[in-house]
């Protein structure tokens, strides 16, 4: 199956199946979705939405997260991964936005990575979520799912896989792709023990053939 009809196929089921699909990421504004990926490395949705209320509640501003110290904001984030280090990526991404962005989330990945504890997949997360910009976000599930699907040919990095997805998925499609890939690899396509029978795309997908091959006598 060539590239183009594979993804075809692929965007023609998830806009029936999923029509609508959103991070689950619980925030308000830009800047408290900043917070939430940022802390989402690593970690898990849901229990970085049982840590942020008292957070945000706490600092509901980059200002007031600016003024804060890394001690202070450890102890709100102590359950989630690696807290000392967030601790101190929040702190030093309030204040850079404080004194660069007057306090404003930019919508330019370049600028968005400038930011401490933002790479590239949390820049793009930003970028289509919040700005709706044609940048797709690679993380865990959407470099499995693109890999294990043959929307992408061995890539090796998250980035390989960006760039082959971005190639053929049309601009308009990306941002909500982004959703698709990730819920699709969190509840459908798992990485242990994706649920081939449960799965709408397993006539495209590249392993659900391999594992329908009879084996070897």
């Amino acid at each position: 199956m060539i590239s183009k009809e594979r993804y075809a196929r692929m965007i023609a089921y998830f806009e029936e199946a999923r029509p609508t699909a959103e991070t689950e990421l619980h925030y308000s504004n830009p800047f408290q979705l900043l917070v939430a990926v940022i802390l989402s490395a690593q970690c898990t949705d849901k229990r970085v939405n049982m840590t942020t209320p008292a957070l945000f509640e706490a600092y509901p501003t980059p200002e007031a997260m600016a003024q804060a110290t890394e001690e202070e904001v450890f102890e709100y984030i102590r359950s989630i991964s690696y807290p000392n280090n967030k601790s101190k990526h929040l702190v030093g991404m309030a204040r850079k936005l404080q004194s660069d962005f007057g306090g404003e989330v930019p919508s330019d990945v370049d600028e968005l990575q400038t930011l401490p504890g933002v790479g590239r997949k949390t820049a793009n997360v930003i970028a289509s979520v919040v700005f709706n910009l044609p940048a797709l976000a690679v993380d865990t599930h959407v470099f499995r799912v693109a890999n294990r699907i043959g929307l992408t040919k061995n890539s090796k990095t998250p980035l390989q896989t960006e760039k082959t997805l971005v190639k053929y998925i049309p601009a308009e499609k990306i941002p909500i792709a982004h959703h698709w890939l990730i819920l699709h690899g969190r509840y459908v396509c798992q990485a242990r023990k994706p649920h081939c029978k449960e799965c709408g795309i397993s006539e495209i997908c590249d392993y659900f053939k391999q594992q329908q091959k009879p084996l070897k006598p």
